[in-house]
């Protein structure tokens, strides 16, 4: 059974690795890669937990110029749906925490913020822009993904929401 579940996982980064590198709409869902990680109010934050949820996740980082455009637009998206079974996280990748508590008292955000200074969750997710959005429907599996930002790219990520809302 270790096998099998070995194989499992390493097919779902392979499959995931794919996708994140094609950055669209996922033609195939595959299972999100479970997570936990400290948010940044010392919360365990475990993806797996989330499930019968849509969740996003998004990466980001402080020094990213997109990232710090699209930080309010999720928040706005985040507040149009939470109430709908919707859940965004925030994961962080500085290496120093205190440079993202910087930008986010600049840019204040209600949505949980999950901090990855090892990066090590980016890694096993294969993330290579920042931002990278992946938007994961009710039963876990990853139907969106997104590499970097442009102004109006929030108006794609509404849609997918909504149409996973409907489903």
């Amino acid at each position: 059974m270790l096998k099998v579940n070995q194989y499992r996982k390493g097919r779902t980064t392979v499959l995931l690795a794919v996708l994140l590198w094609a950055g669209s709409a996922v033609a195939e869902p595959v299972p999100a890669p479970d997570f936990t990680l400290k948010s940044r109010t010392g919360e365990n934050i475990k993806l797996s937990e989330l499930q019968g949820q849509i969740v996003m996740v998004n990466f980001w980082a402080s020094w990213c110029g997109p990232c710090r455009i699209e930080m309010p637009l999720l928040e706005d998206l985040y507040q149009e749906y939470q109430d709908y079974g919707f859940e965004l996280l925030g994961i962080n990748v500085d290496e120093n925490t205190a440079d993202a508590e910087r930008l986010l008292a600049r840019i204040p955000v209600t949505f949980p913020i999950l901090l990855d200074p090892q990066s090590s969750v980016s890694k096993a997710w294969q993330v290579d822009a920042m931002p990278t959005t992946v938007l994961i429907d009710r039963d876990g599996m990853v139907r969106y993904l997104h590499r970097g930002y442009r102004a109006g790219e929030e108006k794609i990520y509404a849609e997918r929401l909504r149409a996973l809302v409907l489903e």
